[in-house]
């Protein structure tokens, strides 16, 4: 029998959200990658933001982990796959350590996903304005729950080196293994959603190289990556993985997925399960390309259509398009943003309204207030793209939209029952017309792998004729 890999890695967790865990997991990524280590990283939650930051310190992409919406073998399987050739394996936590799907339990909380993979946990707080209480603050999260190994410290926005100093002077239960003075000048650009994508255009490489330089400057590295090693050999051997891909083999259908930057949000697993099912994923731009990639179907992810609208409605050569190829019988799936980008039209908060591909009738309308928060569960009504009646899967909603005037007759369906999380009335949802399935919901199809294998297949059938956009 195969022995178990031991694969170094280590959990940077946080007190809460906004105490600065991504700069700090971006700064200690891109530091050792500096070194020469090949880092893996992952991103615990539903978040695609955080992990565009990752990207750019370690250069490979990283991978969401959600105990919600993935159960314990598929977070171990995933995080296998993609640190099976790293030599240490950096995963950011989401909120505070011990935050989770519900106020009650660990569900979906960073300090269920550090158990499951048996990995020891840094611990970010900010130290502004902190000097013995410290010692409270590590003592209170590392007995919370004995069954997490608190490794370290990191003492964020500290007051220079010799603040950092006398916070390393006191008896803490955890020790401090660095720290980060304050640094506007490198803070992380941000917006209603939270940071920006990490993409040349809103983080400058001197942003990800200066916090990189200054994790070897602040932080002790050997202690981190000794806490990094000391993490057990990891059992993975009941883990299911993915079918391996067969980069010789042909394709079985082509999937053409938006991505630009409009359209970005998307979970790495699920496309790597859409590619093991022998799918060929084709990235094409709704923003500068004029027309189509040859493909069997189109994935539209979420992303900020809103803050592109202007762009996307000018592009009216890939709107006519994707209209006809929506009107041939091509398959069409879309979530969030690509729901919107489907509809008649985006109303932005200036009250314009854009044009878009009126494929899905009734207006996406922008709001400056949160419009739905929080993970779903989502159970199909009717067969569709994604598989039979009563096909249940699970998600995720963050959106300042809401979908006005749908009043298509008897051309669109609401297909979708979802369930909140977090309690509230089920509702209808899940817009379909034809060959086209729109949601504003994120599905993880690690919940119901049956959904994305539906999907493939359903492309395969397909086989639309395709012709020049132009």
């Amino acid at each position: 029998m195969v022995p178990p890999p031991k694969i170094p890695r280590v959990v940077v967790s946080a007190t809460a959200s906004g105490v600065g865990k991504t700069t700090a997991t971006v700064a200690l990524i891109g530091a050792m990658r500096a070194r020469g280590l090949k880092v893996a990283a992952f991103k615990c939650g539903p978040d695609y933001l955080d992990p565009t930051y990752h990207e750019r310190a370690a250069g490979v992409r990283s991978h969401n982990l959600d105990g919600w919406m993935m159960d314990r073998e598929a977070v171990i399987a995933t995080f296998a796959r993609a640190s099976a050739d790293a030599d240490i394996a950096v995963i950011e936590g989401m909120m505070g350590l011990f935050d989770s799907a519900t106020p009650t339990g660990e569900e979906g909380s960073t300090d269920q996903l550090a158990k499951w993979l048996d990995a020891p946990v840094i611990l970010v707080t900010d130290a502004s304005g902190v000097a013995r209480t410290i010692a409270a603050v590590a003592l209170g999260f590392a007995r919370f729950d004995p069954a997490v190994r608190m490794a370290g410290m990191i003492c964020n926005r500290v007051g220079g080196c010799g603040h950092l100093d006398l916070l390393r002077a006191v008896d803490s239960e955890v020790p401090i293994v660095g720290g980060f003075p304050a640094m506007a000048e490198l803070a992380f650009p941000e917006r209603h959603l939270g940071l920006l994508m990490a993409d040349e255009s809103n983080v400058p490489q001197r942003l990800i190289d200066g916090w990189s330089r200054l994790a070897a400057e602040w932080l002790d590295l050997d202690a981190i990556v000794e806490i990094a090693r000391s993490a057990p050999a990891l059992e993975i051997d009941r883990a299911p993985s993915l079918t391996k891909i067969d980069s010789s083999s042909r394709p079985r259908c082509r999937i053409g997925v938006a991505y630009d930057t409009a359209f970005h949000f998307y979970y790495e697993d699920n496309l790597n399960r859409l590619r093991s099912l022998g799918a060929e994923i084709v990235n094409f731009s709704p923003i500068r390309d004029r027309e189509l990639p040859e493909v069997d179907g189109l994935y539209f992810g979420g992303g900020y259509p809103e803050s592109f609208a202007r762009e996307l409605s000018s592009n009216t050569a890939m709107l006519a398009a994707i209209r006809r190829f929506a009107a041939s019988g091509g398959l069409i799936y879309a979530e969030c943003g690509g729901l919107m980008y489907l509809t008649d039209a985006i109303q932005t908060l200036d009250g314009v309204r854009w044009p878009m591909a009126a494929i899905i009738p009734g207006v996406a309308v922008m709001s400056e207030r949160l419009q739905a928060i929080g993970y779903v569960e989502v159970e199909t009504r009717a067969d569709s793209i994604l598989g039979p009646a009563q096909t249940r899967f699970r998600g995720h909603q963050f959106r300042h939209s809401t979908l006005e005037g749908v009043d298509g007759g008897d051309r669109i369906d609401r297909i979708y029952n979802v369930a909140p999380r977090w309690g509230g009335a089920p509702f209808a949802e899940g817009y379909r017309v034809g060959n086209v399935l729109a949601s504003y919901v994120h599905a993880h199809w690690a919940s119901n792998p049956a959904a994305a294998k539906a999907l493939v297949d359903a492309c395969i059938r397909t086989h639309v004729s395709r012709q020049p956009a132009a």
